[in-house]
């Protein structure tokens, strides 16, 4: 039962939360504070206890599992497992869930119960979907996190929130029509394939359809998963939901949401369809490099601090996205490290961006000039995170992009040099931002307060993850290492065997298998 724990613990705490305003606003606060670091700790004694199993093979690819009969005869189940790719997720969602409990402390005052009900719902839906084994019970989690974020975006938000909740809404639900239309069609394939209609992942796997039907059936998947990270050329809804939600609403829309698009992509678009995955690669890798270069370019040209962070945000997808299309051993261990990475840095820097407008009412980068010298701490720490965006060696980051780069250069070469050039403007325009905002001479007569102690400990509490994943990554790796190598081996056991048995032997036990067969089948 730990799993429905998981899931029930956020929302019971929202559902709490938002009973206990009546009390008073701080008593919703911290029952809300309560739930996730519960929830936190609860997913951090899961890792303890498998720690010893997690860099092994096991005789089975899940840690934990739980399966109960939901609507038996339409082929529905509760059916949630963990493995080590989830389980890394799961104690991210949970870790930037306390993070963006803390950073709302004193943001939100208007419908605080409420806010805090909105919030946990969509941490609840988020483990959901890295959980679900089943694809009608991922596509419910997948939903259910859509209503608490239009929600935290056109009623906490701010300027254009009600337009950028919507449009928000439109994007992602267009998107998930379509993954719903593509479940369905694999659904009824396999139940005439088989004469077994279920919505189970792995009786899923391995569905023989023709070339045409998966590449749609494949499209459908990974366009719900694209408009979620979200890739170019459709992210046009990210700048403006980034902008208009409050701090902790755009922690998990860049933190958490991106991720369940990578994850689906990881979990279900390439194993479900190798062969059209195999296909499709290259042109996804050339939008994950557009997305990488064309991130960077347009967060140089912005004077809204928020919006050049969420800019970045673009810019820091594609390259895991990259990594995913790559499908070597060495990129997928980069794109887990650079998720967990990305969430961290995105998080510490749109909280330190909320710190700033909270002090001087503006995010324009032309009025925050001079703000060293009155907010030191500010500065430095605004410094460490602007390093650790662009990749600093020492840093969590730099070991991330390093792997995804050297996994995709051994099967893309080109895509790993444009790539890491879009690394190279990152560099200009993380000091850019530091630049502009803190150096410079001080507006005359602003005297401002500097992080307050709440803001400080959750800035260090972010800067010793960060330094202890570009210091020591191992454990992260080695907790995902066999779940991914598990989905090597699953997609290369199901593209030889649709697609070119003969070399099956040959091909499985060569180096580099998986992603030269996938390269190759693309070609042919």
């Amino acid at each position: 039962m730990i799993l429905i724990a998981l899931i029930v613990i956020p929302f019971a705490g929202g559902l709490l939360a938002w009973l206990a305003e009546r009390q008073s606003v701080m008593a919703a606060r911290l029952v809300a504070l309560a739930a996730v670091l519960i929830d936190l700790m609860v997913a951090m004694v899961v890792w303890a206890q498998h720690l010893g199993e997690l860099a092994v093979v096991r005789s089975g690819p899940w840690l934990v599992t739980f399966y109960q009969p939901w609507i038996p005869q339409a082929g529905i189940h509760l059916n949630l497992a963990l493995d080590g790719l989830s389980l890394v997720l799961v104690v991210l969602t949970a870790f930037l869930g306390v993070v963006a409990v803390a950073v709302s402390w004193n943001e939100i005052s208007q419908r605080v119960g409420l806010f805090h009900f909105n919030l946990l719902w969509v941490l609840a839906a988020t483990t959901g979907v890295f959980l679900a084994l089943d694809l009608f019970l991922f596509y419910f989690f997948w939903e259910m996190m859509l209503v608490p974020m239009f929600f935290l975006i056109a009623i906490w938000g701010e300027g254009n929130r009600v337009a950028a909740a919507i449009k928000f809404f439109v994007f992602t639900q267009v998107g998930g029509l379509l993954m719903l239309v593509a479940i369905l069609g694999l659904y009824i394939t396999h139940g005439q394939a088989s004469g077994s209609y279920t919505f189970d992942y792995l009786q899923l796997l391995g569905t023989q359809t023709s070339p045409s039907l998966a590449i749609w059936l494949m499209l459908g998947f990974f366009i719900a998963f694209a408009v979620k990270v979200p890739l170019v050329p459709i992210h046009s809804w990210l700048p403006d939901a980034y902008t208009s939600a409050p701090v902790a609403g755009t922690i998990i829309l860049a933190g958490l949401m991106a991720k369940t698009g990578i994850y689906g992509i990881l979990r279900f678009v390439i194993p479900l369809f190798p062969a059209a995955a195999a296909a499709f690669a290259p042109v996804a890798m050339a939008l994950a490099v557009i997305g990488v270069l064309y991130g960077a370019v347009v967060a140089f040209s912005q004077a809204d601090a928020k919006r050049l962070v969420a800019y970045a945000s673009l810019s820091h997808v594609g390259l895991i996205t990259l990594g995913v299309f790559a499908w070597t051993q060495l990129a997928l261990q980069g794109v887990v490290l650079q998720m967990v990475c990305h969430g961290i840095v995105v998080a510490a820097l749109f909280l330190l961006v909320g710190a700033i407008e909270a002090r001087i009412r503006t995010r324009d980068l032309a009025q925050m000039q001079g703000l060293w010298s009155t907010t030191p701490r500010l500065g430095a720490i605004s410094l460490l995170f602007a390093l650790a965006l662009l990749g600093l060696p020492g840093l969590g980051t730099f070991v991330g992009e390093f792997l995804v780069l050297l996994g995709t250069y051994a099967v893309r070469s080109v895509f790993a040099i444009i790539a890491a050039l879009g690394i190279v403007l990152t560099t200009i325009y993380a000091l850019w931002l530091v630049q502009r905002a803190f150096q410079g001479v001080q507006v005359e007569g602003r005297e401002l307060p500097d992080l307050s102690r709440r803001e400080l400990l959750l800035s260090a509490v972010l800067i010793v993850v960060i330094v202890w994943l570009g210091l020591y990554p191992q454990p992260v790796l080695d907790t995902a290492s066999q779940s991914l190598e598990n989905l090597r081996t699953s997609v290369a056991t199901s593209y030889v065997a649709n697609v070119s048995p003969a070399r099956s032997v040959a091909w499985l036990e060569s180096s580099g298998a998986v992603q030269m067969a996938l390269f190759q089948g693309g070609r042919q």
